[in-house]
């Protein structure tokens, strides 16, 4: 299991570093390196998308949600992971057609809103990501652990280690390739596991005949539970993955808004049947009697079911689904400080902006490691993470089309959305308080002071159509 961890991260990195050394003179300047700019059609657009969303958390979240929350719970997921990549084929033209040569979106902010909401995005988002990336390495090092015995920093390094080797060198056009690659191996890998471990348990029938005399209510649309949890996502993944500047940047690197719309769509409609089947694993655990640990079901069947062979197909599925988001997350932290250095500092030199995009990803990757190395839970930080954001989402891209609201009307609507879902926001230990009312709160209360303030608004805080000549693209 070690040779086999060692050799999918091997392979990977060198096919990028192949990849980014052969197209090294197509990519000369800086604005490539962090969004590759109008290179991408709609295929190679959805691949990259659909790859960068993949995570470690398919492995875990859709199969625990299936232990408890039944076909509701992680169809609901799949439900609200879609919507989150089909809002950008709504949002990314119209971002492109107010911005046409930005680059991130708390550029947009900074220009749209001012300095205030731009600090208050920036924040949002980095904080959003950062937990994310260091989600990522820490359910891969301790999944790892849990099969193999490997050391959490051992993994963690292995896997950091080599994303940060071809994002440091490429850019995003390293990622970018490993996603394509990477999307290639996901779908089948996924497959070939699902369809072993159900043969090993008896096929779909014995399934479902297991399920309906252990707990009938997990086959169930009426599940109460698995309603609130996926209306819960519905807010926080949708709101979350707005703020994620590895999407903004493919937004950018499409060739024009037709692929855009198409790519996202395509990616979005991909998701959907892949979390499907990942949530199915969850089912498989309880109908084969092998949950111990929800959070782990999908592991847990597989070692105890399914032949061993498959389990070396979960690691390097696993592998290939960490190192597709990492990459794009790494880049993503990494292009937002470097484009605004690009921005506060306009006389900095290529060379030094670009060597300053690298030290960034380095030193973010390093500190995700750090993390991940240690196996701290990240589920409450990702969870508050997500309530900004569902607080921030209405303020920020209500901005993309009315030019009314101000950027002292978006800030305090943003920061009530905060406080307001913060008041039922559950402790740690979950005891009290209710997640689904909070993200409600969240979401809704901003909207609501976002749009009266707008109506109420005698003039415009902005002119839409001049954004265009203010924000722009890094000229080296």
């Amino acid at each position: 299991m070690t040779y086999v961890i060692f050799l999918t991260v091997g392979i990977f990195t060198l096919l990028a570093v192949l990849y980014v050394y052969h197209t090294r003179g197509k990519y000369s300047t800086v604005d490539a390196f962090l969004t590759a700019r109008g290179t991408l059609g709609s295929w190679a657009s959805a691949a990259t998308v659909f790859a960068s969303i993949m995570g470690a958390w398919i492995l875990f979240t859709p199969a625990e949600a299936g232990t408890w929350g039944g076909v509701v719970a992680f169809t609901g997921y799949a439900v609200a992971q879609a919507l989150a990549i089909i809002a950008f084929a709504v949002l990314g033209p119209r971002m492109r057609r107010v911005a046409p040569h930005g680059s991130s979106l708390v550029e947009f902010v900074y220009y749209r809103f001012g300095g205030p909401m731009y600090a208050v995005t920036l924040m949002v988002g980095v904080f959003y990501m950062a937990v994310f990336l260091c989600a990522e390495l820490t359910g891969i090092a301790l999944a790892v652990n849990m099969v193999a015995g490997l050391p959490l920093w051992l993994t963690a390094v292995l896997v950091g280690g080599g994303t940060l080797d071809y994002t440091a060198y490429g850019g995003i056009r390293g990622s970018i390739f490993t996603d394509s690659v990477q999307a290639v191996v996901i779908v089948p890998a996924l497959l070939l596991a699902f369809i072993a471990t159900a043969a090993a348990i008896g096929g779909p029938g014995a399934l479902l005949s297991s399920v309906r005399e252990i707990d009938p209510a997990l086959l169930s649309f009426g599940h109460r539970g698995g309603w609130d949890f996926a209306l819960t996502l519905l807010i926080a993944v949708v709101a979350a993955n707005l703020f994620h500047q590895g999407f903004w940047s493919r937004v950018y690197a499409c060739r024009d808004t037709s692929a855009v719309r198409r790519s996202f769509l395509l990616a979005g409609a991909a998701i959907v049947p892949v979390v499907v089947v990942a949530g199915l694993f969850g089912l498989m655990a309880v109908a084969g009697g092998t949950l111990e640990v929800p959070s782990a079901a999908l592991f847990e069947v597989v070692l105890t079911a399914a032949p061993a062979w498959v389990m070396i197909v979960v690691i390097v599925l696993a592998v290939a689904l960490v190192m597709s988001s990492t990459d794009t997350l790494i880049n993503a932290v990494a292009a937002v400080f470097t484009v605004d250095i690009a921005r506060f500092y306009p006389g900095t030199s290529p060379q030094t902006l670009r060597r300053w995009a690298r030290v960034l990803t380095a030193v973010i990757c390093l500190a995700a490691v750090s993390v991940a190395s240690r196996g701290y839970s990240v589920l409450y930080l990702f969870l508050l993470a997500d309530l900004a954001c569902a607080a921030a989402a209405f303020p920020t891209f209500y901005g993309l089309f009315s030019e009314r609201l101000g950027g002292r009307g978006a800030v305090f609507s943003t920061l009530a959305g905060i406080a307001a879902g913060a008041y039922l926001f559950p402790d740690p230990s979950f005891t009290r308080g209710n997640l689904l009312y909070s993200f409600l709160l969240a979401l809704l209360v901003p909207a609501g002071i976002a749009i009266f303030l707008g109506s109420v608004s005698s003039s415009r805080a902005v002119d839409l159509d001049g954004l265009s000549e203010k924000v722009h693209d890094i000229k080296a």
